[in-house]
């Protein structure tokens, strides 16, 4: 899927929209890119003269990967929104020109509550990875 298709289901919108690609694999799991061009709102501080991608967007990426997940829920209107994050690991540097590429894939499905395990990766190098929860909420009308 390409970006016009990822807003086919996913709520978000530029410049919060990060995913770039989003496809499941021949296992079921959710993958995704994201070129990290330079010109992100995020690197503007982070850091002046050594831009670095803060380790919370990747983890949004990651999120965002998952969405292909429950793409049905998202479609009828569920927002899907953090619910905690456990054993999170920072693990390399994530820099403007790098090919960020995520997988997810889904450990347990309770009710509203998501569990999965996702990674994202520079040249076949972690640079993030965890687990995490996410609830699909109603929009409030």
């Amino acid at each position: 899927m390409n970006i016009e298709d990822i807003k086919g289901f996913l709520p978000h919108r530029e410049p919060m929209l990060l995913l770039q690609h989003n496809w499941l694999d021949e296992e079921g799991r959710a993958c995704g890119t994201y070129k990290v061009s330079g010109d992100e709102f995020f690197l503007q501080g982070h850091f002046p003269g050594y831009p670095v991608v803060p380790g919370v967007i990747l983890c949004e990426i990651i999120a965002q990967t998952a969405g292909i997940l429950v793409m049905d829920e998202l479609k009828k209107g569920a927002l899907s929104l953090f619910a905690g994050m456990e054993n999170v690991r920072f693990r390399r540097m994530v820099r403007p020109g790098d090919m960020v590429q995520t997988q997810c894939v889904l450990l347990r499905a309770s009710g509203q509550l998501i569990k999965l395990q996702g990674a994202a990766t520079v040249d076949g190098q972690v640079c993030a990875e965890g687990v995490f929860l996410l609830m699909l909420q109603k929009k409030e009308q």
